[in-house]
């Protein structure tokens, strides 16, 4: 059964002044891993300058400090957004009160920022109390495949698993890679627990609200708010999860799918919503003013 297809636009202009705070996404909707998009930049410097708030919600499985410093690596000037909330901002919390248990760390070195001051113990799967997943330890070669063994050993010994990054795939530059959502998805179909810390689950959405209200020193009602992103699973679910908008933007990790990044296939497109059984507010193929 279809459902009715969601607004085209080319420009956030016409819909900014519905919204008081924007959500957005960061991988595949500001950068692609590699540069920024300057007409996103633009469009979110433009709504800031209105009035808006941009609070930039990331299942990056680090803290918000260490996405603001890529950021600016990547020359994203920090007058596009106020604040970032991360998947890795939600994990910590529950790491934290699972400080005194040992824990199996499956992911890159680079996500260890996520573990700063909190003494954790690391060790082997046959002695970890449960496991945080925040990514794959080296995402240019392995897939979740090289993850098999390693998950039949988790699944023996009844671990628990943190998934700090609910994403399965990211864009960089434009080749997609693996992310932790995919050894968490995997290890659930082998019968583990696992506890997804960000989008779409509801708790990064939380954060992010009480984010943006201290930001506004006031209540956002939540159809004053939305979601900028570029993918299904993630920011439409969660934002619909959530009872927000969401501007879908076509040219990230579906765009293959939808006609490519400088087109979008009507019929893909609807096919997507119809089997997601959800529709965003609006459908935009690459975020500009």
């Amino acid at each position: 059964m279809s459902i009715p297809f969601p607004l085209l636009t080319d420009h956030f202009a016409p819909l900014a002044s519905r919204y008081d705070v924007a959500f957005c996404d960061v991988w595949g909707v500001i950068h692609n891993g590699v540069a920024p998009f300057p007409e996103t930049v633009d469009a979110l410097q433009r709504f800031r300058a209105g009035g808006g708030r941009v609070v930039l919600l990331t299942n990056a499985p680090r803290d918000g400090d260490v996405v603001v410093q890529f950021l600016d690596g990547l020359k994203v000037p920090r007058d596009a957004y106020d604040a970032v909330v991360t998947s890795g901002d939600v994990a910590r919390a529950e790491i934290e009160a699972r400080r005194a248990d040992a824990a199996l760390h499956i992911g890159p070195e680079r996500d260890t920022s996520m573990f700063d001051d909190l003494d954790l113990r690391f060790t082997d799967v046959e002695h970890a109390d449960y496991v945080i997943c925040s990514g794959l330890y080296d995402d240019e070669t392995e897939t979740p495949d090289d993850y098999r063994d390693l998950l039949a050993a988790m699944r023996r010994r009844e671990l628990f698993m943190v998934c700090a990054n609910p994403d399965r795939v990211v864009e960089r530059g434009n080749v997609l890679v693996y992310c932790a959502g995919a050894i968490a998805d995997a290890y659930e179909a082998v019968g583990g627990g696992v506890m997804f810390t960000g989008k779409p689950y509801r708790p990064i959405y939380e954060r992010a609200l009480a984010c943006a209200q201290r930001l506004r020193g006031a209540d956002v009602p939540l159809d004053r708010v939305v979601a900028i992103g570029d993918s299904v699973r993630t920011d439409l679910r969660g934002a619909s999860g959530f009872g927000i908008d969401c501007l879908f933007v076509t040219a990230g990790i579906h765009a293959e799918e939808l006609g490519g990044r400088d087109s979008i296939d009507h019929g893909a497109l609807a096919a997507i919503f119809t089997d997601a059984g959800i529709l965003p507010a609006a459908v935009t193929r690459r975020l500009a003013w």
